[in-house]
């Protein structure tokens, strides 16, 4: 379908055939707003990698239809003590288009003053990046992702050890980037921001818990299972197997998914 951006088919995902991501199937539309919600563990990052084309599935697969992705990991996953500038990691957004020696234009400089100007990082372009709070250094994470004019955009955890101001002003620049047709996925453990801010939301514990509206998904029964389910994991399963009785979930604009219809079983 032309409306479709991701579309997940039975895909499994993980580390040295460890499984961390079971079975998921179900479609992200174009131009939505998706919080990915579930406990440390539960799988979200590895999703959001498995996206990214960082991480190769196990099993199944990610059908995509987007032109240019961004990617925005977890601050802990970046070195900071790194000796650059503000102004050299929000030029990392060019990257797509000019390469590590491509020449930035005068156009360009304009476009990366405009994107630190949109994060409120204006005559921050000489700061050193271990000078910036954690709040700044998001800013300024998140002004290297709109240079790249991406019609993809992950973030994974945006909003954490960051200050309220600065949450309020980065979800402001989400919700602009929804309303301008970008698909937005997000992962985030904050449920009050998720249900103000984010219309689907996809909730896993290693495997679908529920996919839908928000208000649908982000309820106490589901949010028991996802515990339940997390907490029901054996840590030492090195593949999983979905069952023969399995019913696969098709995410559109209806309503939202129990992922109890999708069954799988742990094998050592």
């Amino acid at each position: 379908m032309s409306d479709i951006c991701l579309e997940f088919q039975n895909l499994t995902l993980g580390y040295q055939g460890h499984a961390a991501v079971h079975h998921l199937t179900g479609t992200v539309e174009c131009g939505s707003l998706t919080a990915i919600v579930g406990a440390n563990g539960s799988g979200k990052s590895t999703l959001m990698k498995g996206i990214a084309g960082i991480l190769k599935p196990i099993s199944g697969g990610c059908a995509s239809k987007f032109k240019r992705l961004a990617y925005l990991p977890q601050q802990s996953e970046l070195d900071r003590s790194f000796p650059a500038r503000v102004v050299d990691l929000v030029a990392l957004g060019f990257l797509q288009d000019r390469g590590l020696l491509g020449r930035v234009t005068e156009d360009d400089k304009a476009k990366l003053a405009a994107c630190l100007e949109a994060v409120g990082l204006s005559g921050f372009e000489k700061r050193s990046l271990d000078s910036l709070s954690g709040g700044q250094m998001q800013r300024a994470l998140f002004a290297r992702t709109m240079l790249q004019d991406a019609d993809l955009i992950l973030l994974d955890e945006p909003f954490t050890a960051v200050d309220e101001r600065t949450i309020r002003d980065l979800v402001l620049l989400v919700r602009q980037w929804a309303a301008e047709g970008r698909t937005v996925l997000c992962v985030l453990h904050d449920h009050v921001l998720v249900r103000a801010h984010f219309p689907q939301t996809l909730l896993i514990a290693r495997k679908l818990v529920g996919w839908g509206p928000t208000p649908e998904i982000l309820t106490p029964d589901k949010l028991l299972r996802a515990r339940n389910f997390q907490e029901a994991w054996d840590e030492t399963a090195g593949w999983c197997a979905e069952s023969p009785v399995a019913l696969h979930h098709t995410h559109g604009r209806g309503g939202g998914h129990d992922g109890e219809t999708q069954r799988t079983v742990a094998r050592v």
